[in-house]
């Protein structure tokens, strides 16, 4: 489901992209896929495209599929993506509650972390993407932006 609309006000063509599945795992390689091919055709470096937004969306879309949603098959993820001259913006919204961002991120700082099952994806999104949020609106949604510069 990839369109491209004007940008409000410049005129300007900007790809996105938006994609709603459900909560199973076998779903995040297409939309990994689909965002990744519309960076490669925005003019992101190859290894942006290859390495950075597959592992970061990989990983926000696999935590709302097990951690937000539970694994609960009858609950939803939603991945909006964006790109304009500044870079891509990727929202991955799940049915759930959310989590305290900071203390996932402190995951990383405690002794044998690497051993353990959760904490790692949060850590990757943060070194491979320019800025990392989440809200909590309509479900919980993580925020992924990566500057093109």
């Amino acid at each position: 489901m990839r369109s491209l609309v004007s940008d409000s006000g410049s005129g300007a063509a900007v790809p996105c992209g938006e994609w709603t599945i459900a909560s199973d795992i076998r779903e995040i390689d297409r939309v990994v896929l689909a965002v990744t091919t519309l960076c490669e055709a925005a003019g992101f470096p190859p290894k942006v495209c290859r390495l950075n937004v597959p592992v970061a969306l990989t990983e926000a879309i696999a935590n709302a599929i097990e951690r937000g949603n539970g694994g609960d098959v009858a609950r939803s993820v939603r991945v909006m993506a964006r790109i304009d001259e500044a870079g891509l913006c990727v929202e991955v919204t799940d049915e759930g509650n959310g989590f305290d961002l900071d203390a996932a991120r402190a995951l990383a700082t405690e002794d044998g972390w690497v051993e353990r099952e959760d904490g790692r994806g949060v850590f990757l999104m943060y070194a491979l993407m320019d800025h990392v949020e989440t809200s909590c609106d309509a479900g919980h949604t993580v925020r992924l932006v990566l500057r093109k510069s």
